[in-house]
């Protein structure tokens, strides 16, 4: 390898840290927003309160119309206002654009060590387990980013780049490996486009984990509001002094940033939009597959370790999205099934790569 292809390699791995320090100081400003955000929950609900449409909510058991139930649901509704609401007339949380602001300039520091990564290696850098979790992490932002031209997500903020940084930082720890020349399996066209559309569907599978681990919070926010309000109603809990907006027992169970953030069922929603184009990719990325291994060894299947864990995620995936459309899984069951097509799709990037053999499996770890 010649010395300049070397040293920009070394560039490359100075880029990618000097990237982890800002994605973990942006995830540090996103924390901030976070715990600052139950404070500024009340005043973002009145700014939207005439934006959102009147609702009739019957509480069961609930005295009164001030329920502790239509009291999270008008935060609620006044967050997915926030939420799909044009970029100009977002809430001003000072620490969520600090984050966003970090978050952009870290990814221009990751594109370049990829890019350099590349150039040092004169071909695409995703040819190996390292190379792979660079390119990855890096598509994770851009996606995270492009999404905010649409909706305000930036309360998902600490959730990407804290599995950014844990991502690449492992990587760069354990994973990093010397250029070397690609196997001739991999001097094809598709190492092009089966990898980095793979790449692309992880993005967005990770976009649907955050969005529904959060929706398993918001759920039981709300349903320790309903528990609620079916044990004593409103007018039981103003008598002892606890109607007070604010001081209700079952609002402030759990993260009181969950105050700003829309209903369980608006995450959940959102989730599935994003799962459902990861699934479209990675349903690509199956079948590309195939037409590449064809090319390379002379079958389209072989039951290898890596192929049977790519059919599998797409089961998982499929399985999540006919369950919540025709079958009712929605709520607990699907969140889950989200969660649980992102950790196969986490064990089939790391345990598989680096303790199943295959002709799939290029870790390029000793």
């Amino acid at each position: 390898m010649p010395e300049s292809a070397l040293s920009l390699d070394s560039v490359s791995v100075v880029l990618v840290w000097t990237a982890i320090a800002i994605y973990a100081l942006a995830f540090v400003a996103y924390a901030v927003d976070l715990a600052r955000r139950s404070d500024l929950a009340l005043k973002v609900k009145d700014a939207a309160k005439d934006a959102v449409p009147a609702r009739q909510l019957v509480s069961t058991g609930a005295a009164g119309s001030g329920s502790a139930v239509a009291e999270v649901r008008a935060e609620e509704d006044a967050a997915l206002v926030a939420v799909e609401a044009r970029p100009a007339a977002r809430p001003r949380y000072v620490w969520a654009r600090i984050g966003t602001s970090l978050t952009v300039l870290g990814l221009l520091f990751h594109i370049g060590a990829d890019v350099t990564r590349g150039i040092a290696a004169h071909r695409v850098p995703w040819s190996n387990m390292y190379e792979f979790a660079l390119t990855g992490t890096m598509l994770i932002v851009v996606v995270y980013l492009l999404v905010l031209l649409r909706y305000d997500l930036r309360f998902l903020g600490t959730f990407i780049t804290g599995l950014v940084v844990v991502l690449l930082g492992s990587t760069a720890i354990w994973f990093y490996t010397e250029i070397v020349p690609l196997q001739d399996s991999l001097k094809s066209v598709w190492l092009v486009i089966h990898v980095f559309v793979a790449s692309l569907s992880t993005a967005l599978f990770a976009l649907a984990f955050a969005l529904s681990v959060l929706q398993l919070l918001q759920q039981r926010r709300e349903r320790l509001a309903v528990a609620a309000d079916e044990a004593s109603g409103y007018a039981a809990l103003a008598d002892t002094g606890a109607g007070v907006p604010g001081a209700n027992p079952a609002i402030k169970s759990g993260p009181r940033f969950l105050r700003t953030l829309p209903s369980a069922d608006a995450l959940e929603s959102l989730a599935y939009r994003f799962a459902i184009i990861g699934f479209i990719f990675w349903t690509f990325t199956l079948i590309a597959g195939s037409i590449w291994a064809n090319d390379a060894w002379g079958r389209y299947w072989g039951f290898d370790t890596k192929e049977v864990w790519t059919f599998v995620i797409w089961v998982l995936y499929a399985g999540y999205i006919h369950a919540r459309a025709t079958r009712g899984w929605r709520g607990t069951r699907s969140a889950w099934l989200s969660i649980i097509g992102f950790a196969a799709v986490m064990f089939n990037f790391t345990i598989v790569n680096m303790f199943f053999k295959g002709l799939h499996v290029y870790s390029g770890l000793s």
